[in-house]
């Protein structure tokens, strides 16, 4: 995968996919559980949804991989062929007692990507980029279901959602050097550029689900 620093073209993207009639909560959420869970999330280059959970109230580990595909594409060099079947993904440990599956999806949905974006992510082009949630069971499958068409019918973005909803078959943990990589790397102009702004809107748009300090 070849990093492109459009900065004038990420810009105009970033503009053009602002939201229209407002943001709601998801209507339909998962039933009161205990014990930790997980969700799987592929949102675009995976850096920068990883860093986003970070910062998340009741998730308790972010883990950047891939899934889609088979185990023997799943390292960086096959996915970034864009032939794998994989998608980069991160895999979400999370308390439910916290926060809910349903507001795992609202902040994928209005921070963590654009999902009106067909097989890419800003400057990352390529069905490794394309927004999915591959779901683990029918509870999962349900809500994220229902939550698109809740936001397609409240108008909550101009253009039409294209996330693909998938069973996980497995998630494959990426290489070390991906792992925390915006934490690791914060002065890196792709990280600047792509990956901080949404932890700031993540402050913005949904303050209540902040990690408290």
């Amino acid at each position: 995968m070849q990093r492109l620093f459009l900065f004038a073209l990420l810009s105009l993207l970033a503009a053009c996919a602002a939201t229209g009639a407002g943001f709601p909560d998801p209507a339909l959420d998962q039933k009161p559980a205990t014990g930790l869970q997980k969700a799987v999330l592929g949102g675009g280059c995976f850096w920068c949804t990883e860093v986003v959970y970070q910062h998340v109230e009741g998730v308790t580990k972010v883990v950047s991989g891939y899934s889609g595909g088979s185990k023997q594409t799943a390292n960086y060099r096959a996915v970034s062929g864009g032939d794998t079947g994989h998608a980069e993904v991160i895999e979400v440990t999370y308390d439910p007692k916290k926060v809910t599956y349903g507001e795992l999806l609202r902040v994928f949905f209005e921070v963590a990507h654009d999902p009106t974006q067909l097989n890419r992510q800003g400057p990352d082009v390529g069905t490794h980029y394309r927004s999915v949630i591959f779901y683990a069971n029918e509870e999962q499958k349900q809500i994220a279901e229902a939550y698109i068409r809740q936001l397609t019918g409240a108008q909550a973005f101009k253009k039409k959602i294209v996330t693909e909803v998938s069973q996980l078959k497995a998630f494959y943990p990426a290489e070390g050097y991906h792992q925390d990589y915006v934490n690791q790397n914060p002065f890196n102009p792709y990280v600047r550029v792509n990956a901080l702004p949404k932890v700031d809107k993540l402050k913005k748009a949904c303050p209540r689900l902040v990690r408290k300090k």
